[in-house]
């Protein structure tokens, strides 16, 4: 009868500690599952203050001492909030005043306002250590203010003619001029191409890093671009590219996806991201119209970095609040979309908190860790879900149900089905749904729980303002615990059944 009662225990045990495995768990991961946190360095989390070289935090365009310590130091709280990879504005040796990493001085060294070289160097190995990637920015269109460049005889021709831009419409001079007044450098010149294709193969070699977001796309030749993404990869082979080609025509993005750059930043999503959430009672119908666009124009749709703010707009949360909202709740409808929908999904810095914060330089605040727990709590749910529900990453979209500001709409991938409902309306909502979903079976919350069965012939989906929720599909009655439970009562009567016939047989002998 021991025996019984162990096999009894053993088996509950198994049970209790039984998860489940994402479809592609055993598949390679790729890009289009990563969910990326946006840093800039100084703004982010202060680690040494012997690095604060005349940082000054009362000052908007100064340094307030963000370096890559205080980015190690908060590796564990991305983590748990289900962050895989981090991208930072440009970590280069800069002029005077480059908080924001964009005036580059020099290719081959560390801001030393962030930290030395070791000190990133153990930064990509901390991330690495997390499973988490480190994708860095890389500026190849233009330097710094005053570059000691600019009075070098022999370095004449390295820079394009100082002219603005003037026509925006015409590519010579997009390519060409001054982008705010910026030394623009000439990569038709051979050796400023290879000056810089050189620089970004050798921190690859040197740190380690799995990837660049590379600034001002649109402003550089395309040529040069296709050079770049060649040696690059050549010399790590899972190394990601993603572009920022700043139009809101799709079309512009696409004459640059045969360059080699993987994926780009989906300005034209985001406009519609913002509009949609920003207040309630808004059509999210350019949300799917944009997603569909997509999928037919884009020859890698998945990897569109999706966002809802960066440090070159207003944040998100500052929308919100100038539109009389709840920033917290209107932050959450805008991830659940973010995170539920194709792309890769990025957050700016703060976001978790719904930092508030207009034109640059306002939206570029020292990281409050004061936290709101509610929303990071949300976000890490979020994540979570992310990271286990194959369908959110891998699957195609199809919506259901869309009417100023409700939405309705699911992720399939393989035997997988996910749907998502946001109520971003002012009112609470009821959607009853009779087709794009298999009959008999029922809808499991997994944000916020509850269950919607099937009549076997429509769903009902409830949702207060301001309220989303997703759902998994799933076999009526879930064939989790009711045939688990099931088994482990046959399990145990079949072996109680054995153990009384053999202490039969033993007392018959």
């Amino acid at each position: 009868m021991k025996k019984c009662i162990v096999l009894f225990v053993l088996t509950l045990l198994l049970i209790t500690n039984f998860k489940f495995q994402p479809v592609h768990a055993n598949e390679e991961r790729k890009m289009q599952d990563e969910t990326i946190y946006m840093i800039m360095v100084d703004r982010f989390n202060n680690g040494d203050v012997r690095n604060d070289n005349e940082a000054n935090p009362n000052d908007p365009l100064a340094y307030h001492g963000g370096d890559f310590k205080g980015v190690i130091d908060k590796l564990d709280y991305l983590k748990e909030m289900g962050f895989t990879a981090i991208w930072l504005t440009p970590i280069f040796e800069n002029t005077e005043k480059g908080y924001h990493g964009y005036w580059i001085n020099d290719f081959y060294k560390t801001n030393d306002h962030f930290g030395t070289m070791e000190e990133f160097k153990t930064l990509v190995k901390e991330a690495h250590d997390r499973d988490m990637k480190v994708i860095l920015d890389f500026v190849v269109n233009h330097v710094g203010p005053n570059h000691e460049w600019l009075s070098d005889s022999s370095k004449q021709d390295w820079f394009h003619e100082k002219k603005p831009i003037s026509n925006w419409d015409d590519p010579n001079e997009v390519e060409n001029g001054w982008l705010y007044d910026l030394p623009d450098l000439n990569q038709d010149n051979p050796e400023v191409r290879k000056y810089l294709i050189d620089a970004a193969k050798w921190w690859i070699n040197e740190t380690d890093i799995d990837g660049y977001r590379l600034d001002t796309v649109k402003h550089v030749p395309k040529d040069f671009w296709t050079e770049f993404s060649a040696a690059v990869k050549s010399e790590k082979d899972s190394f990601f590219l993603i572009g920022e080609v700043w139009h809101d025509n799709p079309n512009v993005i696409i004459g640059y996806q045969d360059t080699g750059i993987d994926g780009f930043l989906d300005f034209s999503q985001n406009d519609s991201l913002r509009t949609a959430f920003e207040k309630t009672d808004q059509s999210l119908g350019w949300l799917f119209s944009n997603n569909d666009r997509n999928q037919k124009t884009f020859d890698r749709p998945e990897k569109l970095g999706q966002f809802l703010d960066t440090h070159d707009i207003p944040r998100f949360a500052h929308l919100a609040i100038n539109n009389n909202q709840d920033p917290v709740t209107q932050v959450k409808q805008g991830l659940t979309f973010l995170y539920t929908a194709p792309g890769i999904p990025i957050v700016y810095y703060g976001t978790e908190n719904a930092m508030d914060g207009g034109n640059d330089p306002d939206n570029r605040g020292m990281m409050e860790f004061n936290s709101n727990d509610d929303l990071i709590n949300y976000l890490s749910k979020l994540g979570k879900l992310r990271q286990d529900l194959s369908s959110l990453t891998r699957g195609n979209m199809e919506l259901l149900y869309e009417e100023e500001g409700m939405a309705v709409f699911k992720r399939t991938y393989q035997a997988e089905t996910v749907v998502v409902a946001i109520n971003n309306t002012s009112e609470s909502q009821k959607v009853v749904l009779t087709e794009g979903l298999e009959k008999g079976k029922e809808l499991i919350g997994l944000l916020n729980g509850g269950n919607f069965k099937s009549d076997r012939k429509q769903y009902s989906i409830e949702l207060k303002s301001g309220q989303s929720e997703i759902y998994e599909l799933r076999n009526r009655g879930g064939i989790t615990w009711i045939y688990i439970a099931g088994s482990i009562v046959i399990l145990f009567a079949v072996s109680l059944y054995v153990w009384i016939k053999k202490r039969k047989k033993q007392n018959v002998n």
